[in-house]
């Protein structure tokens, strides 16, 4: 990839639907992305389409909401599918590309919500256009062979991630730690089960003091990270950032980069039907297991870490991986 890979981006539409996006936030990798690959620093950026590997349509879905939609009146996603449906037509009728392929070479970044919704007016239109979405979930229609899951992280303004911890590989008292709204049945559950009822496993729905949060990731072996109303969470890379372990706790996750990265190696699963039983599986976990876990961790803290430019292996680069190697499963015409 590092030497082959070529990705046109499409030139029409305007701002601030297209070739635009969220930098900081939750939803910011699909803007990071996007000006990524149009700023002119990249070197896999292609001069002319027919050098082309792949195709990105640099739509906003995180824009599309907050420029169409009218809040708490409609959550109709008929803007949103026509102004996906709409760019891809002129494309499509303007250049060969997305008609020789039926779309397989194509694709889309988004951290946005609605994302996966962007298929539903016309799934066979869609059925080989590769969907870049942080909401991997694959009861919902998300297909890891086609599609490619990302991570959600949360930049504040101004910056390009949670700040790095130097924390030690030999952690103190707090065995896990969680805190957070009552976002989705999985918080319930966990809210319910384990809400400041144990010093260990220390679960708080909010905390007063913000900076806190990050001190307590800090301190904790491992940090719990629930789905909240959708599959994926942010605690994950701010887990990684802090040298905690992360726990993940969702049902049907397609995990970001599992192409590539064994997440058994660095992370520890559990299903929400065993939140009961999350410090007993926990302290099961052996001391030499838990060190081998947190220094995986800090090897692959640079994979989801943003670099602007980019850099080799780091958050933008996997993405663009991601999608190469499901590009290599195209046979374009000769």
């Amino acid at each position: 990839m590092e030497k082959r890979l070529k990705v046109w981006v499409y030139r029409e539409g305007e701002h601030p639907l297209v070739h635009t996006g969220p930098f900081d936030n939750i939803y910011s990798v699909e803007g990071l992305f996007i000006d990524e690959m149009e700023s002119g620093k990249s070197r896999f950026m292609a001069h002319h389409p027919d050098e082309a590997h792949l195709f990105l349509i640099p739509i906003s879905v995180s824009n599309i909401v907050n420029f169409l939609y009218r809040p708490l009146v409609t959550y109709n996603r008929d803007q949103l599918q026509r102004v996906v449906m709409d760019y891809i037509g002129v494309v499509a009728e303007k250049y060969p590309y997305w008609n020789r392929s039926q779309g397989a070479d194509h694709f889309l970044v988004s951290c946005h919500d609605w994302a996966p919704d962007i298929s539903q007016a016309n799934p066979k239109f869609y059925q080989n256009f590769i969907r870049v979405l942080c909401n991997a979930n694959t009861s919902e229609g998300f297909k890891s062979q086609r599609d490619a899951s990302i991570p959600e992280i949360n930049i504040p303004y101004g910056e390009l991630g949670p700040t790095r911890q130097n924390t030690s590989l030999d952690k103190g008292s707090i065995l896990a730690f969680f805190a957070g709204g009552s976002h989705g049945h999985i918080r319930k559950i966990l809210l319910e089960h384990w809400k400041d009822k144990d010093n260990e496993v220390q679960v708080h729905e909010y905390l007063e003091n913000k900076e806190d949060y990050f001190k307590l990731m800090g301190k904790a072996k491992f940090c719990l990270c629930p789905s909240g109303y959708e599959v994926a969470s942010p605690r994950v890379v701010t887990a990684i950032s802090m040298g905690c372990v992360p726990v993940l706790i969702s049902d049907n996750y397609s995990l970001p980069f599992s192409d590539v990265l064994d997440w058994s190696k660095f992370s520890v699963y559990i299903p929400s039907k065993k939140i009961p039983e999350i410090k007993t599986i926990l302290k099961e976990i052996s001391h030499s297991r838990y060190l081998e876990l947190q220094k995986s961790v800090t090897k692959v803290h640079r994979h989801f870490t943003v670099h602007r430019p980019a850099q080799p292996y780091d958050m933008l680069n996997m993405v663009l991986h991601s999608v190469w190697l499901r590009r290599l499963d195209v046979l374009l015409p000769s």
